[in-house]
Order: C-alpha cells, then structure tokens, then sequence
C-alpha cells in the first residue's frame, strides 16, 4: 500500500477547497480534510501546479486555513455485491437507515459505513470449474438475493483471458473472502471475491458488444407506451414546471415498469418529495411477483438540504449500480429526479472555480456532462452471451416550465424520447399531464404504426379547431371540424388519461393497450353523420363514459367483454342512424 501523503488547506470558498501539496496528487482522487475528530470526505476536481481544489460532499462549516488533507491515491467508487437490494444508499453509498440509528435523527457529517457489511455471509455456489478460460464480467457462481441469482463475476479491470486456478467450493462465505484464483495471459495471479469495488466516473465496460436498442419498454402507461414509447436501453427524459407531476409520474414508471432491477436517483428533490419515496416504496407491492418492491430496487438520497456537491456523487453512484445488476443479463431501469438539481450543483462549483460560464451561468461543459451520463445507458450482449440492459430516464425541473433553458435542450440534444410535462394540463387535473403535441420519441411501439398515426393526425387536427373555435366560437365552426375536436377531445379522456387511483386503470398491460386501442381507431375512422353539435356531443359524452368504466374493469373477463359489445353496439347503432339520416336527406 502506497505511503499517505498529505497536504493542508490553502483556501475555503463554500464547498470548495483549496489544498497545497508537495508530493503529487491524481484528477478526481479522494482526499480526506482532517478536521478534529471528523474526516471530510472531497474530491479534486482540479489542479494547478501545487494546488488542489477539491469539491467537498460535507458542510464545510469550521473549517480552518492550514489543516491537514489526506490523500488517498483512490477514485471515487462504490462497493458492489449481493444486499444492494432493498437498500437505501446517499450520494457516498452510505446506508442511510444504519446512519441513523447510530446518528440520531440529524446525521452527522464524517460519518461514513460500509455500504455492505463485511460479516455478512451468503451461499456461494460455484458455475465454473477449474482450468476454465473466462473474461471479465463472466459468471463464477451466484448467490441467492431475494428472487434473482446474483452473479458473482469475474473482477471487470481484468484484461484478456483469464484461467481459473481455482475456486471455492459451495458454501457460506463473506463479501471479501477470496473465492476464486485466476491467471491473466501474463502469469499473475488474481483474486475475485464476491464484492468488487468501482469508480463511479468510469463506465463498466465488460461486456462483447453494445446494441441498438428496438425492444419496447412497457411501462404500463398508455400514453407514453402509444405515443412517446421508450425502448429498453433507451432514453427519456420529462420536463416540466413544478407541480405538474413529474415525482409521481417517475415513482409510477418505476413501480409498473416491466423490468427487473429499479434504481431510484433522488438527486436534489424537495426533501418532503424523497421523504414521500421512502415512505411509500417500501409499502408498495409488486403486481409482478406479489412481493414488496423493495426487493428489486436500490434507492440512492440526496435530499436539496444535504450538501450540493453530493448531488454529482448521487447520479454516478446511482447509474453506476445499474451497470452492475446489467452485467448480470437483467433490465435495469434508472430514474433520476432531478437532472437540473445535478446540474445547478455544476453551476456552483463551476463559479467558484471561477471558470468561463456559459449560458445562464451553466459550465461550458455542461452538454458533454449530461451527454457522459444518459450515453451510459444501452442495450448489450455479455461475454457470456446473455443480454442485459439500462435505462435511463431523468426529470428535469426548469425554471418556469421554459423549455428553452440550457438543462433541457442539452438533455433533449442526447435523449431518445421526450415527454414533456403541460402546466396547462396539470391545472386542468389531466394525469398524466404529458402534451401529447409537443412530446416525441424516436423509439418503435408495439401499438400498430399506422394507428398511431392516424390517432396524432386526430389530435392535432382536434388542437386546431380548438384554437379556431376560441376566436370564432362554437356557432362559427362547420360541423365536420366539430366532431374532428370532439374525436379528439374522446381520445384524450378515455385513452391519454388514467386514473392512478384506480388499482386497473393506474396500469395498463400491453395486449390491453394494443386491444383497446384499436377498438378506439375504429371509433376515430368512423364517418359519423350527425344532424347537429348537440347530438354529435351527446353521443361522444356517452361514449366517454362508458369507457371511463370500461377502463376499470378487469382484463379479460366477461364484464370486459360485456362492455365492449355494449360499446361496439352503441357506435354501429348510430352509424346506421347516420345512413338512415344520409338515405332520407335529413
């Protein structure tokens, strides 16, 4: 182990401190403040000449000119490895429940726990034998962590070849217990143990090839699935101004998602927003295996009272865990919320390194940051073969819901899907209030193409009329362009929307969209013949409510079945009224 070298603070500017040095010191080590009894956890973000300027995770409050710096010659990183499930981590992986039986309710800065304990012992079972060639990220064996098979890989820093020398024998272990030997092309000698530490900054690269991805991910909420669909390993992001509901929107995707792992990011949310995340997802219980939710999802805390600079860790350490569970061939889905906090921490320590800023006082680089962190996201093949992915979708929170601002047109610059939120809508208690205009995606659907397409060409037409009809009012609107706004007035209420309160209609499967939606395009291309915009708006709103109650019943039931002839019904009698009305002139 290399000698400690140290150097003492030179300069204290917030969150930011500069340390002199005489030895060396590497780009984004971490360095400890030695402050009385505390050690304060920093990283240098820069240097120039003998000087450090490290961007410091704690409050800096106290802190003197000429105390020690610790050096540690260590990246940034995180501990991976079974019992990151279920977990409730901050920005350093410190686990925050741990934290605060031994803190108190206010947690003290310097405090930092293992995020997996050492003593804690799982059962290994050996998938690989003896004289066996593998390459990093490949499978050894698993351990059991709740309903998954936790692989335990080869070390992802190896290169080339590796030959087993040897290997445990099933059995309970701990995290650091050497459980296999292998041999590089050179002849040295490795040792792999279930836990493998890793730098946050640096992507995990074990795997054969990257793919594009194509395969629809399902979250069960219809508009995103039908017109701004994502793909698994894609990306997505969801502006919108406060209030307009993007937390739940998030917590919902999480919960209804057709992935394995979640992984939450609360980077600088409103602490009561956090506080409602780990109050209620531990309650929640997964429609999928009947168990909490908790059980496959990690939850990384960064409230907007802890320190600023943790915000940056808080996103790292978060898509960095999705990497991991990746590795193992699972989906993995990311929600960061929010992007912007992340990114006005940038703006931050960019003004006090007092460098060039650049619109709106962001960093110059703040693009490439974002670019950097959505571009860890993807679909690849392992080296065993399997297929795993990440995705990555991130609220963003502009100032005054201005999507003009510099976070969100970098973000829209990099991302595969944009579902961008409406005050409008939300004001108007539509849920989800995503404008179904102005968001898009560059992803496939399993809905069918030319129904989607058909659905956009009704809302635009529908948004249109509404525009006319608010300078020449309903008198001065021709019928045809009445039932045209109507049509997509229908669409918006019944399909759009959905009701998060109601145990069906909070969730919908894909062969129900797929079903229902094109009940609905039948309903679209119908030519109806109205007498006059009374009757045609009768008939709508009747229609509306039936499948409002056809929304909350059960899939594939006879009561389902019941209301979709009752539907079908109502709409062939009134086509038949049309040509009765068409045949007699009136």
């Amino acid at each position: 182990m290399a000698d400690k070298r140290y150097g003492k603070i030179a300069g204290i500017n917030g969150n930011m401190v500069i340390a002199e040095f005489s030895d060396y010191v590497v780009q984004n080590e971490v360095a400890y403040i030695v402050h009385g009894n505390e050690q304060l956890k920093s990283e240098v973000i820069r240097v120039r000449g003998n000087r450090a300027e490290l961007q410091v995770y704690e409050d800096t409050k106290g802190l003197r000119i000429g105390e020690k710096v610790e050096f540690t010659d260590e990246l940034l990183s995180v501990e991976l490895g079974p019992g990151l499930l279920g977990q409730i981590f901050d920005g350093l992986q410190n686990p925050l429940p741990q934290l605060a039986k031994k803190c108190g309710f206010f947690l003290k800065r310097g405090v930092y726990l293992e995020a997996l304990p050492d003593e804690a012992k799982w059962e290994f079972t050996p998938s690989a034998k003896k004289d066996k060639t593998l390459r990093a990220g490949q499978k050894l064996g698993s351990v059991k962590e709740g309903i998954f098979d936790h692989w335990i890989m080869v070390p992802f820093g190896l290169n080339g070849e590796l030959q087993i020398e040897a290997i445990a024998n099933k059995g309970k272990y701990d995290l650091r217990h050497t459980i296999a030997k292998l041999k590089d092309e050179h002849g040295n000698i490795h040792n792999a143990a279930m836990q493998q530490i890793w730098p946050v900054k640096i992507p995990i690269t074990a795997y054969a090839e990257k793919l594009k991805p194509s395969a629809p991910l399902v979250t069960k909420m219809r508009i995103i699935d039908t017109l701004m669909p994502v793909a698994l390993g894609g990306t997505y992001c969801v502006p919108g101004p406060f209030g307009s509901g993007k937390t739940v929107l998030q917590q919902l995707i999480s919960k209804h998602a057709e992935v394995d792992i979640v992984v939450v990011a609360a980077c600088g949310e409103r602490a009561g927003e956090v506080v409602e995340t780990l109050r209620t997802f531990p309650e929640l219980t997964d429609s999928r295996t009947g168990r909490p939710l908790m059980e496959r999802t990690v939850i990384i805390c960064n409230t907007s009272s802890m320190p600023v600079a943790a915000r940056e860790s808080s996103v790292y350490t978060a898509v960095t865990i999705a990497e991991y569970y990746r590795q193992m061939g699972l989906n993995v889905l990311l929600i960061a919320d929010s992007t912007s906090r992340w990114a006005q921490a940038m703006r931050e320590m960019s003004g006090r390194l007092e460098e060039i800023p650049g619109e709106e006082a962001f960093p110059a680089y703040l693009e490439t940051r974002i670019a950097s962190f959505y571009e860890r996201a993807g679909v690849v093949r392992l080296n065993s073969g399997a297929i795993g992915s990440v995705t990555i979708g991130g609220a963003v929170s502009p100032a005054g819901g201005n999507f003009e601002e510099p976070v969100t047109q970098a973000t829209l610059k990099v991302v595969g899907a944009f579902h961008g939120l409406s005050n409008n809508r939300a004001n108007a208690r539509k849920y989800p209030a995503i404008d179904p205009l102005e968001s898009w995606s560059k992803y496939g659907s399993f809905i069918d193409q030319k129904e989607r397409q058909a659905a956009q060409r009704i809302l635009r037409k529908g948004s249109e009329v509404n525009q006319m009809m608010k300078v020449v009012g309903e008198e001065g609107t021709p019928l045809q362009d009445f039932v045209i706004y109507l049509k997509a007035e229908f669409l918006d209420s019944i399909y759009l929307q959905q009701n998060a309160f109601d145990e069906v209609d909070a969730a919908t499967t894909k062969e129900r969209q797929a079903h229902v939606f094109h009940v609905i395009y039948e309903i679209l291309e119908t030519g109806f013949d109205f007498g006059d915009k009374d009757s045609a708006r009768r008939f709508f709103h009747g229609l509306r409510q039936r499948f409002i109650e056809w929304n909350s019943i059960e899939g594939n039931t006879e009561d389902f079945s019941k209301k979709e002839q009752e539907i079908k019904k109502i709409v062939s009698e009134r086509v038949k009224k049309s040509k009765e009305d068409a045949a007699y002139g009136t």
